[in-house]
């Protein structure tokens, strides 16, 4: 007779651990290698000064919050000064921080307190583009065509007969045309500039050594002060094909170039030069820096080439989160993944969600396609059931958080938050929304703060009850006060995963897939644990044994539909 699953006690027993130590350094076993770092927009995060827009001292007063989910480092989106035309990633001053968000004290602060909790911080970097109000371009546009301020940034002469026409046909990611006409000095039509996102959003030109040399100093600042590493946005698009040629995406592809593996903005040989260069800058400081690729790029084998030895550590794991909730196509990515990055000496790594993406509590229910960028609302095609979605979401995360490797969280998913899918017209800020005259979305459906209190103004996020994007009423139901009496919320989920998998060494693990239980199962073991996760239509026996951590409750010995379990034998 089969034995009768039991469960562990992971309410209390496997919720304690040691700080590390922020300084150690092991060849081989750096932290980044293992690490789950947590995702923190700020602007979404806490508002403590109460103007609506989160901020750093938000931040800080929630560091204990983020101690006692149990993350190993948070990544904290741009706080530089900025005239937010996007959300901050329009960066004018790369070595402050925006009043918007505090001061450079205030994140000095920041930092100091994550790290008193054995708490990396990583920060994000923006070297594809800078500001139209930061210094230099502010310089470029006072200058001559063909002057040394000109060459940071890629203005190019016109074509027609009058320079009347874009130098290409390239498009931005964000909807329209990539070039912008200036007016010159004199008033009359001048150059062009390229800017691969919003007017506001200027390319360098990465093959001047003045650029170079720039980003060579940033780094500095910040390493100087402490942080940790640095999630590098765009990280495949700093280097443009020479002459600039004519290049127009397929109807529908991924905004970033995710399903293009030939387009002349989009991941350059030329691109790995300056990550060793990069590299090396970071080399000479202690306690294990680390780099992070954002890098769309078809293939895991393709993003692979961003963490060679010499040059970045990781590169976020696109093919994994843009997978459907579809066994087979799981287990492929998985196995691709496990072989390509430790083939070049660098961890996997895994993510599910962050702040471009829609969030995965809703895309693993949706039942249409959704390039990635596009977003959803109201009209969108092949809307989601949220119960479907929620569920999916969990088991999603209690495989992931099983790999080897380092994974990845954005804030708010240990509450299941879903995509905002309502939010009115009027409220939208994505630059996408506006340059698609309303025909993409955008993202600001992942980007809504998140609730702490359910009774509370604004669910906790402000003190005075304002919010820069509106929340639904649905989410007190999910706010994290709410979740911390109930062992079956998706907080506690989170909690008990993030435990166990330190308790267990998962992230360093290696992973055996298991046969014999069919083709709409995942089943993996790593140590001694077995992973079980049922993306089918029916119910799965699952081995005897105790179960450390279940998706969802369930009774008896079989695997419901749509839930993952980690199981030791007895």
């Amino acid at each position: 007779m089969r034995k009768r699953l039991r469960y562990a006690d992971t309410m209390t027993s496997q919720l304690t651990f040691s700080l590390p130590d922020i300084g150690e350094s092991r060849p081989g076993a750096e932290w980044w290698r293992t690490a789950v770092i947590y995702q923190i927009y700020p602007r979404s995060f806490a508002d403590a000064s109460g103007d609506g827009i989160g901020d750093l001292p938000g931040v800080t007063a929630h560091l204990d919050d983020l101690r006692a989910l149990g993350v190993d480092a948070v990544w904290l989106s741009p706080f530089y000064r900025s005239p937010q035309k996007d959300a901050g990633y329009d960066v004018a001053d790369y070595c402050d921080v925006d009043p918007l968000f505090g001061t450079l004290a205030d994140f000095d602060e920041m930092l100091a307190g994550a790290h008193d909790r054995g708490i990396r911080v990583i920060v994000d970097l923006v070297p594809n583009h800078s500001s139209d109000r930061h210094v230099w371009f502010q310089e470029a546009l006072a200058a001559a065509p063909g002057s040394a301020a000109r060459a940071r940034y890629l203005f190019r002469d016109g074509k027609g007969e009058n320079g009347e026409l874009p130098p290409n046909n390239w498009e931005s990611v964000f909807g329209g045309p990539a070039w912008t006409r200036i007016t010159e000095a004199d008033g009359t039509p001048g150059q062009w500039y390229l800017h691969l996102f919003d007017t506001s959003q200027p390319d360098f030109d990465w093959s001047n050594p003045e650029v170079q040399e720039e980003f060579r100093g940033i780094l500095r600042f910040w390493l100087d002060r402490g942080v940790d590493g640095f999630r590098v946005d765009v990280a495949h698009g700093l280097v443009k094909t020479d002459g600039l040629p004519d290049h127009l995406p397929a109807v529908d592809a991924d905004s970033m170039g995710g399903s293009d593996d030939d387009v002349p903005y989009w991941g350059q040989e030329g691109v790995h030069e300056i990550y060793r260069d990069w590299h090396r800058v970071l080399a000479a400081y202690d306690g294990d820096r680390a780099l992070c690729a954002e890098a769309w790029l078809p293939t895991v084998d393709r993003t692979a080439e961003w963490v060679r030895s010499d040059e970045m550590h990781q590169a976020f794991n696109f093919p994994y989160l843009m997978t459907e909730w579809d066994a087979a196509a799981i287990r492929e990515v998985i196995s691709e993944s496990l072989r390509a990055f430790p083939a070049v000496g660098a961890p996997a790594t895994w993510v599910l969600s962050n702040h471009d993406v829609v969030r995965h509590a809703s895309r693993l229910a949706l039942t249409a396609e959704n390039p990635q960028g596009h977003g959803i609302g109201p009209d969108s095609p092949g809307q989601p059931i949220p119960e479907v979605g929620l569920r999916r979401a969990r088991a999603a995360t209690t495989v992931m958080l099983a790999l080897p490797g380092s994974a990845y969280l954005y804030q708010g998913e240990e509450l299941g938050l879903p995509e905002v899918i309502a939010l009115p017209p009027a409220a939208r800020q994505d630059p996408t929304w506006f340059r698609t005259d309303g025909e993409r979305y955008g993202r600001d459906g992942c980007r809504v703060p998140i609730p702490w209190t359910a009774d509370a103004a604004a669910y906790g996020f402000s003190p005075t009850g304002q919010s820069w994007l509106p929340q639904p009423a649905e989410w007190a139901a999910l706010a994290r006060d709410a979740q911390e009496s109930d062992p079956d919320s998706t907080l506690w989920l989170y909690r008990t995963l993030l435990a166990t998998r330190r308790a267990e060494g998962l992230g360093a693990g290696a992973l055996e897939w298991l046969d014999g239980y069919g083709d709409d199962v995942i089943a993996f073991r790593s140590g001694r644990v077995t992973v079980i996760a049922n993306a089918g239509a029916a119910p799965v026996m699952l081995p005897s044994g105790t179960v450390l951590v279940a998706s969802e409750p369930f009774d008896g010995t079989e695997l419901p539909v749509d839930v993952a379990v980690w199981v030791v034998a007895d």
